[in-house]
């Protein structure tokens, strides 16, 4: 019932009765039996845990399955030697403008790049300070970079075409612009390969994407560059049909095959440079009779360059126009920032000026931008062009030229902090010598 009080049997009650002084010490036997069961199970549970924690450490002398990240290694699934072989690239910036244009090349390599860099720049006082201000920002880079300054004074310059004998120029790019076909003697013996590219230029991808191409080449090849045979351009003896704005250069090779000439080699007179052949074949004798410089060579050194390969096509191969997505004639090939889901079925078939030309059939990935022929301005990011959004060029890369002339240099600082190794080194080579020079043993006097 409700509220009813039921009492136990009393004889049960009696029988399991305990005495009244016997319930304190029951409680707390209790208590200590409930406490050393608690202890028990955390004692049992923390062995447990310690002996998976140990399980998971190699014992002394194993080897684990993942190593440690170590500076100066690549950790992938196919881990590569600790040294990695670094992409190598040469460039010319003489004066302000030059090293502006510059300046945001270099700044598309640390952006882009996953291999450790070297980079030598030939360039003047000016043009060294001006990068040097904005590399000073980077303390952090992904990757190792050193950077070369090769500063030759205009003089031995001079003197260096002087002694070859039968080149001028009638480009803008001047008496700097012809050192492109010097660079090999310029570097030192122990920088073997390099990356030539214009200033006027950016990279959108990974440049080792452009170095590994070396490894694809014939035993024979020296040289590398877009061919273009199907621009006709007879005013300028159809130098178009290459560009030298974007090169490889087996500098080794070109040192062997004694690129250029110069009245020393002929002191010597131990074997022939391969240009002069190659001129005459394709300009006749220079001033006409042999005794001057050419005065029928167009579009600076790339007319040098032309003849040469067009002599001798067993040292050439073509570059994928991957890596000269240009403005000059070519319109980009039509190619530029759009459909983002567009199939390369598709987009092959939008491309231009790739007929009878070695891209013919191959779609065009860029990975590099190359902004030549904007005339009115000498920096390329300052063309008038980029605020006109009715301007094809500006539509297909307007968006690219504002974001990487607005990505910041502090933002490369992308480097670990526990890798103290990977840095910036600068390094300045102010007296040039020739290989011509060094040949002679006897370096003119500046």
């Amino acid at each position: 019932m409700a509220g009813a009080h039921l009492e136990p049997d009393s004889q049960s009650a009696q029988s399991h009765r305990l005495p009244h002084d016997a319930l304190p010490l029951l409680s707390t036997c209790s208590r200590r039996r409930g406490l050393l069961s608690l202890l028990l199970v955390a004692f049992i549970t923390s062995t447990l845990f310690f002996i998976k924690e140990l399980s998971m450490f190699p014992e002394p002398g194993s080897v684990s399955a993942t190593p440690p990240f170590q500076p100066g290694t690549v950790t992938n699934s196919h881990p590569l030697n600790s040294t990695v072989d670094p992409v190598v690239f040469s460039f010319i910036m003489w004066s302000e403008d030059a090293a502006a244009e510059g300046a945001l090349l270099v700044k598309s390599i640390l952006l882009y790049g996953t291999r450790p860099t070297d980079i030598h720049i030939i360039c003047d006082h000016t043009a060294e300070q001006f990068l040097r201000k904005r590399v000073a920002l980077v303390q952090r880079p992904s990757h190792h970079v050193r950077i070369w300054f090769y500063k030759p004074s205009w003089q031995s310059m001079l003197d260096r075409v002087e002694r070859e004998g039968s080149i001028k120029t009638d480009h803008s790019a001047g008496l700097p612009g012809l050192m492109k076909l010097f660079i090999h003697e310029i570097l030192p013996p122990t920088v073997k390969r390099s990356i030539f590219v214009d200033t006027d230029a950016l990279f959108i991808a990974d440049p080792a994407l452009l170095w590994d191409v070396f490894d694809t080449l014939r035993p024979a090849t020296a040289i590398v560059m877009a061919s273009h045979p199907d621009q006709d351009s007879p005013e300028w003896h159809h130098a178009s049909r290459i560009c030298s704005c974007v090169m490889l250069l087996d500098l080794e090779k070109l040192r062997s095959l004694r690129l250029m000439d110069s009245r020393i080699y002929h002191e010597l007179d131990d074997f022939p440079a391969l240009s002069p052949e190659a001129f005459r074949a394709k300009y006749g004798l220079p001033g006409g009779h042999g005794h001057g410089r050419y005065d029928n060579v167009r579009l600076g050194d790339q007319g040098y360059w032309w003849a040469i390969v067009d002599h001798r096509p067993d040292i050439f191969e073509p570059l994928s126009y991957d890596y000269e997505i240009t403005s000059c004639l070519l319109d980009t090939y039509l190619t530029g920032l759009g459909n983002e889901l567009i199939s390369e079925e598709e987009e092959l078939r939008f491309q231009i000026h790739t007929k009878g030309t070695p891209q013919e059939g191959k779609v065009i990935l860029p990975k590099l931008l190359h902004f030549n022929c904007l005339h009115g301005t000498p920096i390329y990011m300052e063309w008038s062009g980029w605020s006109d959004p009715s301007n094809s060029l500006t539509a297909r890369w307007g968006a690219a030229v504002s974001y990487h002339v607005g990505f910041k240099w502090i933002w490369l600082n992308k480097g670990r902090p526990s890798d103290p190794d990977k840095t910036i080194e600068l390094f300045t080579v102010s007296e040039v010598v020739f290989a011509d020079e060094l040949a002679s043993g006897t370096p003119a006097r500046r």
